[in-house]
């Protein structure tokens, strides 16, 4: 078994204490983690201090280069880190390769980008320049969904920027993001990037550590509220990516041959484990039996199964806490609607779920209005739009949403109308790098990805010179 350990000041060493990772497709031992320490925590925030000042240095073209070769080195293991991937996390063995190397291509698209000086203005009295300079230490929280991903949109803008980086992942999901500190440990300046681990205990001395000056963090609203909350004193930048409650509606004049395969597919992709997952969907009374009969058809279709069998479609939910929890959801939303459960025949062991369809349910019902994180998706009936609207923007998420049909004008209009952060037209849930992401309502604070995901860790400096 291998023997995972933390990275910090440039060095791989145990921890403290150990934790086992469970394989969530059949709940045995994948592997003992190390568990950090709050004396190594320490380390590892000082660790990151001391590389600061020659690293924020360090030309950006240069950085640039050494977090192409983390890329370079990410891809190139690409089939064992998916493979691990699969073990701790549960997925489907093509997904958790595709997101190693997405990980790879997010960090490419951020060494494309620069920092330019920006004139305001120079004439005969004054020149007012605009810089954007490090912020500091950065505090990096990854969630158990998209490990690898997720930490992408951290870890390389981030330290592209000039900041160094403790990066603490999920739990449940170290093992690979472990992994990867240690193949680049000898790419990056020791004290660059520290990866430290625990049990949910060291993410409020983390938040609250007097030399970090920003957190970046993606996980619930309810885990986004502690942090804001442990920020508070010192004034600390702050980004928080939290959980969305996404609506899709699919108008009476939809293309249901196009649209229900991708809404499907968005809604039970990674078991619904996706912040940007449709959770609730919205159809027009005209089309509302077809589409509900269509979906189940292919909730029949899904094959349940351990991630690294390729005949997989989808794996189980990551950990036993969110198996317990959609379970109960499931249970509670009987008396609230129609169930519609798929045929398959689920694991002896494993935290599965059969893909369930609740129809004839609506606003009130806890699976309308909460986020499910699971492979569970209410289908709610509307007749009149201006109703259709007040419910799916009276919920406390903003994250995103997506509008389905063929008249442009009323589609687009609809779209402008959606209180979130982004909204797609005829598909539903398309990450680009170049694209700014974030969260309205309790959905968030500030965006990663694009430009402003650059921007993110950088201070605004100004310097007015007169003439």
């Amino acid at each position: 078994m291998t023997n995972y350990r933390l990275l910090i000041n440039g060095e791989l060493i145990a921890g403290d204490k150990t934790m086992a990772v469970i394989n969530p497709a059949d709940e045995t031992l994948v592997a003992n983690s190390p568990h950090a320490s709050l004396n190594q925590l320490n380390q590892a925030v000082a660790a990151a201090k001391a590389a600061l000042p020659s690293w924020s240095a360090t030309p950006m073209a240069a950085r640039q280069a050494l977090l192409a070769k983390v890329a370079d080195v990410v891809e190139a293991s690409a089939q064992e880190l998916g493979e691990l991937l699969v073990q701790e996390q549960g997925k489907p063995i093509a997904d958790a390769v595709m997101e190693v190397y997405g990980f790879s291509a997010f960090c490419r698209y951020f060494c494309g980008l620069t920092l330019p000086v920006k004139i305001l203005e120079d004439n005969t009295q004054r020149r007012v320049e605009v810089h954007a300079k490090p912020l500091g230490v950065i505090a990096a929280m990854v969630p158990w969904n998209f490990p690898l991903m997720l930490m992408a949109f951290k870890l390389s803008p981030a330290l592209i920027a000039g900041n160094t980086m403790v990066l603490k992942p999920a739990s449940t999901t170290p093992l690979s993001t472990l992994r990867i500190g240690e193949l680049i440990k000898d790419i990056l300046p020791a004290g660059t990037l520290n990866i430290i681990t625990d049990n949910n205990e060291l993410g409020e001395p983390l938040t609250a550590h007097p030399d970090v000056n920003k957190v970046s963090f993606t996980g619930s609203t309810a885990t986004g509220a502690k942090v804001m909350a442990g920020a508070a004193n010192s004034i600390k930048r702050i980004t928080l990516e939290l959980g969305g409650n996404d609506a899709a509606v699919v108008m009476a004049d939809t293309k249901l041959d196009d649209a229900l395969p991708k809404i499907f597919g968005l809604a039970f992709h990674n078991a619904g484990q996706i912040c940007i997952a449709v959770k609730r969907l919205y159809v027009h009374d005209s089309i509302y039996d077809d589409v509900c009969e269509r979906l189940a058809v292919m909730a029949d279709g899904i094959v349940l199964g351990n991630g690294m069998a390729e005949t997989t479609t989808m794996g189980p939910l990551q950990n036993a806490l969110q198996y317990n929890k959609v379970k109960a959801l499931i249970a509670q939303s009987q008396s609230d609607g129609t169930q519609i459960t798929a045929k398959q025949t689920l694991p002896s062991t494993g935290y599965f779920i059969r893909p369930t369809l609740f129809k004839d349910i609506s606003e009130g019902a806890r699976l309308v209005d909460e986020e499910q994180f699971g492979p569970v998706l209410p289908i709610i009936r509307y007749v009149d739009e201006e109703a259709l609207l007040a419910s799916i923007n009276s919920s406390i998420f903003g994250l995103g949403a997506s509008v389905w049909g063929e008249n442009s004008e009323a589609v687009y209009h609809l779209a402008n109308s959606i209180e979130a952060g982004t909204v797609w037209i005829n598909k539903h849930g398309e990450l680009d790098p170049a694209i700014p992401f974030g969260g309205a309502k309790q959905s968030g604070l500030g965006s990663e990805l694009g430009e402003s995901g650059l921007s993110e860790f950088t201070q605004t400096k100004i310097i007015n010179i007169a003439k």
